[in-house]
C-alpha cells in the first residue's frame, strides 16, 4: 500500500449521479477502475445506482461497520489527520480553504510515512517529486520568483506544519491507549490454541 491520498470537496446535498461523475474524474482518471471500494454506509454509496455502476465496472463494495473503524484503520486515520489540518486550515484562510485543499493533499502525499519508509508519491512512482523552486529547500533562486509561487511555498510551509501537528497528536492519543505488555513467571495468561485439521500420520522415525 503506498498511502497515497486523493482529498476532493463535495457537498452533501449531491445527488449519487453527480457524485459517480465526479469519482470518474477525479479517480478513474488518474488511477483506473479499483478493485474494491471501501466506504461508509451513506445513502448513496449503498444505493442501488452506485452498486449498478461498480458492478458493470467491475468494482466490489464492501462497508464498514458504524461506531467500528478498526474494519477500514487506514482510512479513519487518514481521515483524522484531514480533519486537523482542515480544521486549522479554516482558522487560516477562512471560507476559501477549498481553494487551497490541493495543496493540502499534496502536502500530505509529499510528508515521509514511517510505516511505509517514504512518502506516499515516492511509493507510487518509484520516485521522490520535484517540487517547484525547491519547496523542500529554500533558495536565493525563490526570491526571485512570481507572486504566485512564493504564496505556495508560504501555504506549503504552513500546511506541513499543521500535518505535523496533527501527526504528533495522533502519535500521543495512540501511545496513551498501548500499554506495554509485561510477563513474569507465574503469570496467568490467555492460550489461544487452532485445532488441526485433516488428517495427519506419525510414525517412527529411524
Amino acid at each position: 500500500m503506498t498511502k497515497t491520498a486523493r482529498f476532493v470537496p463535495i457537498r452533501e446535498t449531491w445527488p449519487v449521479s453527480r457524485l459517480a461523475e465526479e469519482y470518474t474524474r477525479q479517480i478513474v482518471r488518474l488511477h483506473g477502475v479499483p478493485r474494491t471500494i471501501v466506504s461508509d454506509r451513506d445513502g448513496r454509496f449503498t444505493s442501488r445506482f452506485w452498486q449498478q455502476i461498480q458492478t458493470a465496472l467491475g468494482t466490489s463494495l464492501h462497508f464498514t461497520t458504524a461506531f467500528h473503524p478498526q474494519t477500514d484503520g487506514q482510512s479513519e486515520r487518514t481521515i483524522q489527520t484531514l480533519e486537523d489540518m482542515l480544521r486549522a486550515c479554516v482558522l487560516d484562510w477562512g471560507p476559501v480553504w477549498t481553494d487551497h485543499l490541493p495543496l493540502v493533499e499534496f502536502s500530505y502525499n509529499n510528508s515521509w510515512h514511517a510505516s511505509i519508509g517514504m512518502a506516499p508519491y515516492e511509493a507510487l512512482y518509484g520516485q521522490r517529486c520535484r517540487t517547484p523552486l525547491c519547496w523542500d529547500e529554500q533558495s536565493s533562486v525563490s526570491g526571485l520568483a512570481p507572486d504566485q509561487i512564493q504564496d505556495d511555498m508560504a501555504r506549503v510551509a504552513q500546511i506541513r506544519e499543521r500535518l505535523l501537528a496533527a501527526q504528533s497528536r495522533q502519535k500521543s492519543y495512540a501511545d496513551r491507549r498501548r500499554r506495554p505488555l509485561e510477563f513474569r513467571v507465574g503469570s496467568h495468561v490467555w492460550l489461544r490454541v487452532s485445532p488441526t485439521r485433516g488428517v495427519r500420520r506419525f510414525g517412527i522415525k529411524g
